[in-house]
């Protein structure tokens, strides 16, 4: 009786076997690893808000302090949206015809608020508190990245639990003099000790490595890294 199958076929079989594994192994690592790049996280990808705000002109060329419109950054786990009141304390003067405000005066005379499109959305189960890190002298520019900048604001950190972990693990190099928090053009000091440190020439002496350690002991920082630090 011939052979059904020749010697051959079990080295066909065993390849056949070798390459569906490398394959589905391969498979999910590639959706591993995708789900981690800026593409997938939609890093760099201005978000499309209901009206036209450009952080750089109200930041940069008029100077704005981020404070001014996130007034609970300071004091509340949410840095807060600022109140079509608020922009029309300006707008009620400045540009108080323009079309692209439309949106803005509609919303004060119908006493309905605008409703925004979050750049960074941290999950329901991850708590995060604005206030603690501002006032421990972590910058904005941290984790919003230079939005003095964007003419569109898009996420520029990834904001994952290694991101955050990383930080808290050693905060040092993330910190800054508390009054300098929404100056997003600080620089700390070089090793040279020839940094910009606008004005505190105290800490121009300092080489990186000294500097955040003077303010890790200023700031009085003592970062958590449990669990329950961000999942309550």
């Amino acid at each position: 009786m011939p052979l059904i199958f020749r010697p051959k076929h079990n080295y066909l079989a065993r390849l056949s076997l070798v390459v569906g594994g490398l394959g589905a192994l391969g498979a999910v690592s590639g959706i591993l690893i995708y789900v981690r790049t800026p593409l997938a996280r939609g890093m760099q990808d201005p978000v499309e808000q209901p009206i036209q705000f450009d952080h750089r002109h109200h930041t940069r060329d008029e100077g704005i302090d981020c404070r001014f419109c996130h007034q609970t950054v300071e004091t509340s786990p949410h840095a807060g949206i600022p109140s079509t009141q608020l922009c029309m304390n300006c707008h009620s003067q400045i540009w108080n015809g323009s079309p692209m405000l439309e949106k803005v005066r509609q919303s004060y005379i119908d006493d309905k608020p605008i409703v925004w499109n979050k750049v960074n959305d941290v999950p329901d189960f991850v708590y995060f508190n604005h206030a603690i890190h501002v006032n421990k002298g972590v910058g904005c520019v941290s984790c919003h990245g230079r939005v003095d900048k964007m003419a569109a604001v898009h996420k520029d950190k990834t904001l994952t639990m290694a991101f955050c972990l990383d930080c808290h693990r050693n905060p040092g190099p993330h910190l800054r003099p508390v009054d300098e928090v929404t100056n997003m053009e600080w620089t700390a000091p070089v090793a040279s000790g020839h940094g910009e440190s606008h004005g505190e020439a105290d800490h121009a002496a300092l080489d990186p490595a000294a500097f955040a350690e003077k303010m890790i002991k200023d700031n009085n920082v003592h970062p958590q890294t449990s669990c329950t630090t961000c999942h309550r």
